[in-house]
């Protein structure tokens, strides 16, 4: 065959496997504002679970200062990749995050996590402000040095919320449940809400309570609750001319401030960054 003919050929199929990735990942990008055009536009908070659905690559990095004053720095946060391929769902994968003790312990990674979301009932801010979903969370005990759990756990979530123009309030009711023997881990029931007002085109200042009740375990019989006042900004384009461009950062902090007797940590500084496509 000759050399210029074989060229031809070969730049043919580049093109055509360039406009296939091309076209799926347009229809994938359609599909996903498709179905985030059907829920409210709340911003997701610092730390509380949410009933939206959001495709983000997601980093944050927490700092604890627990009852003995020390110092632990969390890079990464169980935080990672979310997915919408559609059929209101969304799909998520969480990297280990980095643990640093500044203490005896070992630094290491943590446990590596999954998330698949189902979102039962929306409607947008013109057709009612309101959102149901369901979500399971699985982690696997890969942490290294005791930076993780020594089982793996699964964490079934019920998450919903309700707006009033620029005030909305989310609440999420969910419980940890290790699949080994439970007497040396327990059960835990996490409850999160969270009351957010919308402030000119980006602010969305927030108070967060975040409530923790053990059951079985070290800290069975025991409660501990955190209040968590902060601010996170919605979407900044990297295209704003481009009403359908959907690439952009979104950031946030905060700091959560022990409120009850019991606590295993005093109070966490948490900073936020969103890649959102």
């Amino acid at each position: 065959m000759p050399k210029t003919i074989l060229t031809v050929i070969l730049a043919v199929c580049a093109a055509a496997s360039l406009n296939a990735q091309d076209g799926f990942v347009a229809k994938w990008q359609k599909r996903a504002s498709e179905t985030q055009s059907k829920q409210p536009s709340w911003s997701v908070p610092l730390v509380s679970p949410y009933p939206m659905l959001i495709q983000v690559f997601r980093t944050d990095v927490t700092r604890q200062i627990t009852p003995t004053l020390t110092s632990t720095w969390n890079y990464g946060a169980s935080r990672g990749l979310n997915l919408i391929p559609g059929f209101n769902s969304e799909f998520d994968f969480y990297y280990p995050p980095y643990i640093q003790h500044n203490s005896t312990a070992k630094d290491g990674f943590g446990d590596v996590g999954f998330l698949y979301k189902y979102r039962f009932l929306s409607a947008n801010e013109k057709s009612g402000n309101y959102m149901l979903s369901g979500q399971l969370v699985a982690t696997i005990p890969t942490g290294s040095y005791s930076n993780g759990s020594t089982d793996a756990s699964v964490s079934p979530t019920l998450l919903a919320g309700k707006g009033f123009g620029r005030f909305d309030v989310i609440s999420c009711l969910g419980a940890t449940l290790v699949t080994a023997d439970t007497t040396k881990l327990g059960r835990t029931v996490a409850w999160n809400t969270t009351a957010q007002y919308h402030v000119g085109k980006y602010f969305w200042p927030e108070i967060e309570s975040n409530a923790s009740y053990f059951f079985g375990g070290k800290n069975d019989g025991k409660s501990q609750n955190f209040l968590t006042p902060g601010v996170t900004l919605s979407k900044l384009k990297f295209h704003p001319n481009d009403p359908h461009s959907r690439p952009g950062l979104a950031l946030g902090g905060g700091m959560q401030f022990a409120t009850s007797k019991f606590h295993t940590y005093n109070h966490n500084l948490v900073i936020t960054a969103r890649l959102v496509f």
